[in-house]
């Protein structure tokens, strides 16, 4: 059976949706359903898998021009259910094992508007697309729209998380972005970005014993915030490492408040990972695709089985 997921084209919202309706089709058991909507209306679609006690909650996507992580995520999607189908192992772990244990759940596209916006899917005779490069034009010196991470109001949607939101208001105005821009403006307070109130709401739904945050680049993995993490998590933090070659590293000071990561571990105290996938500048070409995953799957089933 030929592979659903391209992990070979540019992957916008369009082609996720696509993507998500053909593994569904296959493979009734997958519940997909959306956590909310995007600025532009579009919804932001959530994959379900496995019937365990346990929750996890994997996203991406939630930068635009971080659009590949989507793909590592769906392409684990169809990896494991190909894998349940044929009751056969995941990285060594029975999948199985793991739907009878855990229940996962996936939104691979936290940010489509966006996403669509990098990768030319947004027309640019469209109004998004202007009001978009308006507010790029304030902002030279990064690349439009190949330097866009935010979603379509300029909110960077993973600096909208009530952890030490009024820190990252200050070191980002200190840096000169006060206002919509492409990338790392707070928004004038937390949770007015449409997309980050969805995965606040969601998150805020569920019992989850961990998640992972999917971004791009430098081969790293975060896993903690202020005080909040526990020894725990880090263990398992090293565990990732070990897997992917990535390394365990501690936030650079001017990205440590206000994600959804640092939230995560101030609200609940359990196991919340930030994972920068992959190396080079975003948006990361689709070429890298097959090392970055080779390099994650390991991480990705390890927090079915560790959390």
């Amino acid at each position: 059976m030929n592979n659903i997921v391209n992990t070979t084209v540019n992957y916008t919202s369009d082609v996720l949706r696509s993507n998500i309706l053909l593994l569904k089709e296959t493979y009734p058991f997958l519940d997909v359903f959306s956590i909310g909507k995007s600025v532009l209306g579009v919804d932001i679609p959530c994959i379900k898998i496995g019937n365990g006690k346990k929750e996890v909650f994997y996203n991406a996507a939630m930068h635009a021009n971080e659009w590949i992580t989507s793909v590592v995520l769906m392409k684990f999607v169809e990896d494991l259910c190909i894998a349940y189908v044929g009751d056969s192992n995941i990285f060594g772990y029975s999948t199985k094992a793991i739907f009878d244990n855990c229940t996962i759940y996936i939104a691979p596209m936290c940010n489509p508007d966006g996403v669509d916006l990098v990768t030319g899917r947004l027309s640019f005779n469209t109004s998004a697309y202007i009001n978009a490069n308006q507010i790029a034009n304030n902002y030279p010196s990064i690349p439009f729209p190949s330097g866009w991470k935010a979603n379509m109001q300029g909110i960077d949607l993973n600096l909208q998380f009530p952890a030490g939101w009024e820190n990252a208001r200050q070191i980002k105005s200190s840096m000169g972005i006060n206002s919509p821009a492409p990338r790392d403006f707070v928004g004038l307070s937390p949770l007015v970005a449409p997309e980050s109130v969805a995965i606040y709401r969601f998150t805020r739904k569920h019992n989850f014993s961990l998640i992972l945050a999917y971004h791009t680049q430098g081969e790293e993995i975060y896993w903690q915030f202020e005080n909040y993490a526990s020894e725990r998590a880090k263990e398992i933090g090293k565990e990732f490492a070990r897997v992917s070659g990535y390394t365990l590293a501690d936030v650079p000071y001017e990205s440590s408040f206000a994600g959804y990561k640092d939230w995560f571990l101030q609200e609940y105290a359990k196991p919340g990972f930030t994972v920068e996938a992959g190396l080079g500048e975003s948006p990361l070409p689709i070429s890298q695709f097959d090392k970055i995953y080779r390099d994650n799957i390991g991480i990705l089933v390890l927090g079915t089985v560790l959390s």
